[in-house]
């Protein structure tokens, strides 16, 4: 969130206060993210201190703060476990949000700093650890499985229809409904084969892991010193492999590397494994139309947003750049090759 929240920083310190037992001395918004749900401060307390502290709102399912706390109890130093209140819970209420407390890392994003070669292969090594790790089911009961649905896909036709009938006087929602005119046969052609592949996934019936379901460059937060951390636990899903596995290669690792040499670092670390080309393609495809959808709704169809309007805009018209994401998509289609 780009935005600041309606809500008064002295409700957050008070809460800080009551619940973790944190006497705050100074806390500042961040402008970090693209999720409108997600609100993040930097905090200090009276020892000077830095905390970092999320606020959700919306949907919240309690395995984002369980599950990497059970997974930095294994062992796995590349995640950050959220910090425990007075009454040993990873998260308190304050008003329409959640609030999760963190220690505070200075670092970038994948984006702004680029993962070495050294890190990618540790990046892999961890990954695998994760989706290897035996976490209870009293941790992950609460995670969805996959479904392969059509409810991004059916937003987005609903969109190409709408753009061709109404008419936008916003300016960035004017751009962005001329734009998605421009990318309309193609964006028909992404859910068509979309839809064709979530039809032979439901059949194959591959088997699940836990997945993170978001794990691309703008989650891995990486200090100066070498080290990095995979956050942002929020979308976990039980789902096949690829549903992570997608973001390696894809154009969403940062730009340190080509995808064919970012693979290749990764698969060090993570290990050599046959990869579901259908599968991949799929959750390339489908992250695509999930991206257009969320933004239109977030541009053509609402009124708020200020500075997170134009952000969202860019980084739809990101997708379709040349080499970029729709392009290495297409890359790993196999019906796409074969034409």
């Amino acid at each position: 969130m780009l935005e600041k929240p309606d809500l008064e920083d002295q409700l957050i310190i008070d809460c800080l206060q009551e619940e973790y037992g944190l006497r705050v001395a100074e806390i500042a918004f961040l402008p970090l993210g693209a999720d409108l749900n997600t609100a993040v401060y930097r905090a200090v307390g009276g020892d000077r201190t830095a905390y970092f502290v999320k606020l959700r709102s919306g949907e919240f399912n309690e395995s984002a703060v369980t599950v990497p706390k059970y997974l930095s109890q294994l062992g796995i130093q590349e995640i950050i476990p959220p910090l425990t209140t007075v009454s040993g819970r990873l998260w308190a209420r304050l008003e329409a949000f959640h609030l999760i407390l963190y220690p505070f890392v200075e670092g970038l994003n994948g984006f702004e700093r680029n993962l070495s070669r050294q890190q990618w292969i540790e990046f892999g090594s961890a990954l695998k650890k994760f989706h290897c790790a035996d976490i209870p089911q009293a941790i992950t009961g609460k995670v969805p499985a996959e479904t392969f649905p059509a409810h991004y896909r059916e937003a987005v036709k609903l969109v190409l229809a709408r753009i061709e009938v109404e008419t936008f006087t916003e300016p960035v929602a004017a751009k962005m409904a001329a734009f998605i005119k421009t990318k309309s046969a193609e964006i028909y052609d992404l859910v068509n084969r979309t839809e064709d592949y979530a039809r032979i996934l439901r059949d194959q019936r591959s088997p699940f892991i836990l997945c993170h379901g978001d794990i691309h460059a703008w989650n891995l937060l990486i200090p100066v010193n070498g080290t990095f951390y995979m956050v942002d636990w929020d979308t976990l899903i039980f789902a096949p492999k690829e549903r992570d596995l997608m973001f390696i290669g894809a154009g969403l690792g940062g730009n340190g590397f080509p995808p064919q040499e970012e693979e290749a670092l990764f698969y060090q670390g993570y290990g050599q494994i046959q990869v579901d080309p259908i599968a991949l393609a799929y959750y390339r495809f489908e992250r695509i139309i999930e991206d257009t959808a969320i933004f239109c709704e977030q541009v053509l169809f609402a009124d708020g947003g200020g500075e997170d309007r134009q952000q969202a805009l860019i980084y739809l018209q990101s997708n379709f750049q040349p080499g970029h994401s729709l392009d290495l998509a297409y890359r790993s289609d196999i019906a796409k090759q074969k034409k």
